[in-house]
């Protein structure tokens, strides 16, 4: 795994499942959330981000749906910074079933580094650029 790649497992709950009884699209929506939260997190970033009075938000989801999930199976999501820039930051997402490694889900968001108070974009401080070790194309995960 290269550093910089975060990576979640768990298995599919129930509650997960819309009347196809597949994984619902929007709940993979949250999971992408979640698990940028956790990244975050695991970095200590949100420690930091108390302190800067600053906050995160989505400017964009972009989500491409390859293949159905279903109740019981394990699955891991892979997420990573591709792209660092001065008040925002591309993450991407791969959504794995484990039992034949196929690719699920691919995502990306374009996540807005705001000023808490404001809501108005800042630029990324240095105190959380540090914390990122992008990973390039050639890096990531197929």
């Amino acid at each position: 795994m290269t550093k910089g790649i975060f990576k979640h497992e768990f298995t599919i709950p129930k509650e997960a499942l819309d009347e196809n009884k597949h994984v619902n699209n929007v709940v993979y929506l949250q999971w992408m959330q979640d698990v940028a939260i956790m990244h975050f997190d695991d970095m200590g970033g949100n420690k930091v981000m108390d302190k800067l009075g600053a906050s995160w938000f989505a400017r964009e989801h972009n989500i491409k749906y390859l293949s159905p999930t279903f109740e019981g199976e394990e699955i891991t999501i892979l997420t990573w910074i591709e792209n660092l820039k001065r008040a925002h930051l591309i993450r991407r997402y791969i959504f794995v079933r484990k039992s034949d490694n196929k690719t699920l889900v691919k995502g990306e968001t374009d996540w807005v580094f705001v000023d808490a108070k404001t809501g108005r974009p800042k630029i990324i401080p240095e105190e959380i650029t540090k914390l990122f070790i992008p990973v390039s194309k050639t890096e990531e995960p197929k």
